[in-house]
């Protein structure tokens, strides 16, 4: 095996088409060469929310050429390529499959070995390829379609420590938007109604504080913010500007402090298996709310923890983290067959029972 390792990848998960190049010379910080993302935002804004079917048929479009800008961004051919990886699970199960497909088609006419990529792993490991981070670390995931607590110890060694039961943040932001009558995706316009808000003016439960674990739930919220809306119009005959950036605030703060005082528990279990450099590391598109993350550091620094979290253009999906995933899996040996299966769900941590519930973007566990 030669010394330079040079992958493309393929991400096709939920509405982002993405290609990229990933390059690691020995065991030097990997480079990322090019990196493409089309999203898919005004295909889905009319509907409130992602649509499978035009989320698969924009990806069938767009993935072709992705993977021509990426490399000609990244000034290579197929030719200086070692391998293709590509997004395997889980996900939107039309948009995997476009993914596959495409990987299978460029390893079948090129001879290219294939790699497939759990979804959850390319943003598990992405604090290494921003970072170089050591293993074992404490990886929080939080977006639109996941949330859980995993210890990384190897590219394909994780354990759960905990996760949603129900709805990922970046649902309950999207849900949360969605009744206020603010843009989609809705965690950045939640965001900034927060900002202008009073986090203080309404109380929001904080769901699961009471249970030593460190599982989450977020629908609740969701219900909460929905009934103190429609008692506040009703009292004064609709919404101001204000009454909605409070609502934003109150709703953020409750989000936040959850994932804070979880994030304390699943820190202490980590911090028995003693690692030499304890790294807290957050990833997903819920990574880049200012207000959690601030509060991240916060925890990280009390309980003796560095603390990373990738650049935003990493934490939402991109193809440069499942590339560095495939890289990983790649220099380990592993290779799959023409028969590499899409999959809607596909657990890091095959050790632990499913949680409950399923989100709308893909599985939870």
């Amino acid at each position: 095996m030669s010394d330079v390792t040079t992958i493309l990848g393929l991400e096709s998960s939920c509405d982002d088409t993405a290609a990229a190049v990933v390059r690691q010379i020995g065991d030097a910080k990997p480079q990322i060469l090019s990196s493409v993302v089309y999203g898919q935002n005004d295909l889905h804004s009319a509907y409130g929310g992602v649509v499978p079917e035009i989320a698969a048929r924009a990806h069938a479009e767009k993935l072709d050429t992705s993977v021509i800008e990426a490399l000609d961004e990244a000034g290579l051919t197929l030719k200086d390529i070692d391998a293709v990886a590509v997004t395997a699970g889980p996900g939107l199960i039309g948009g995997v499959m476009s993914g596959v497909m495409c990987a299978k088609g460029i390893c079948a006419a090129t001879g290219l070995p294939l790699v497939g990529v759990n979804h959850l792993a390319g943003h598990a490991l992405t604090p290494r390829l921003t970072d170089g981070i050591a293993y074992p670390y404490l990886m929080l995931l939080v977006s639109g379609g996941h949330c859980q607590f995993l210890i990384a110890r190897g590219p394909e060694d994780f354990s759960r420590l905990g996760g949603t039961i129900d709805d990922a943040p970046g649902e309950a932001f999207d849900k949360t938007a969605r009744l206020l009558g603010l843009s989609q995706p809705g965690g950045p316009a939640v965001q900034a109604e927060a900002e202008q808000g009073d986090e203080a003016r309404f109380r929001f439960p904080r769901p699961l504080l009471d249970r030593k674990d460190c599982n989450f739930s977020f629908s609740g919220l969701k219900t909460a913010l929905l009934r103190m809306r429609d008692q506040v119009a009703a009292e004064k005959d609709g919404l101001t500007r204000q009454d909605r950036a409070d609502l934003c605030a109150g709703f953020q703060a409750a989000v936040r402090d959850v994932i804070i005082a979880k994030t304390r528990r699943a820190i202490a279990l980590y911090m028995e298996e003693n690692p030499s450099q304890p790294t807290v590391a957050v990833a997903g598109g819920v990574a880049a709310n200012t207000a959690i993350r601030a509060g991240l550091e916060t925890v990280c620094a009390e309980m003796g923890c560095a603390f990373t979290a990738p650049p935003l253009r990493l934490c939402t999906d991109n193809a440069a983290m499942i590339a560095y995933a495939g890289l990983e899996r790649y220099k380990a040996g592993a290779r799959d067959g023409m028969d590499l299966t899409a999959r809607p769900r596909w657990p890091l941590d095959n050790s632990r029972p499913a949680l409950v519930g399923s989100g709308k973007k893909g599985a939870k566990a």
